[in-house]
């Protein structure tokens, strides 16, 4: 069997510098992903991220970070896997950033395609999220999954 793994792309009309400091410093995270972190995204790093409609922290093991190209981390994407994420910005012409995103690998079975469907939904959210915020300081996720709280 082959491993699963997600793989997901958005063009951002902003450049890729832009686009970065969105992704690697919390006061801009908590306005389209999360709603606290322990700290800027850097290599070596663990840190501890809430999400609004959480109670819980999950942490997160910054493995690499190259300035306005790449940002790679490992979380538990699935309860008991530990996940690697990595986001890839490509600059495009016009001032603009392709983002791409890799999760995984899981395995090619009932629990890794259940997976792949819910993460690959969540990264392609997190996507709409981070264009809605950077490119218009829209807020999309405030709200969006009050639902899963009760």
């Amino acid at each position: 069997m082959n491993a699963l793994q997600i793989n997901t792309a958005l063009q951002i009309q902003k450049p890729p510098h832009t686009v970065f400091e969105a992704l690697v410093e919390p006061q801009h995270m908590a306005h389209y992903f999360i709603s606290e972190s322990t700290g800027s995204m850097e290599a070596g790093k663990t840190l501890h991220w809430k999400f609004p409609e959480f109670d819980l922290t999950f942490p997160i093991r910054v493995l690499e970070v190259l300035p306005d190209t790449f940002i790679a981390f490992e979380w538990e994407g699935e309860p008991g896997k530990q996940l690697q994420v990595e986001i890839r910005l490509e600059e495009l012409p016009g001032n603009s950033t392709l983002v791409k995103i890799s999760e995984g690998p899981m395995e090619n079975d009932a629990a890794g395609i259940q997976w792949l469907g819910r993460n690959t939904a969540g990264w392609a959210n997190f996507l709409a999220c981070l264009k809605a915020y950077v490119e218009y300081g829209i807020n999309l996720r405030k709200g969006a999954f009050d639902f899963m709280k009760h």
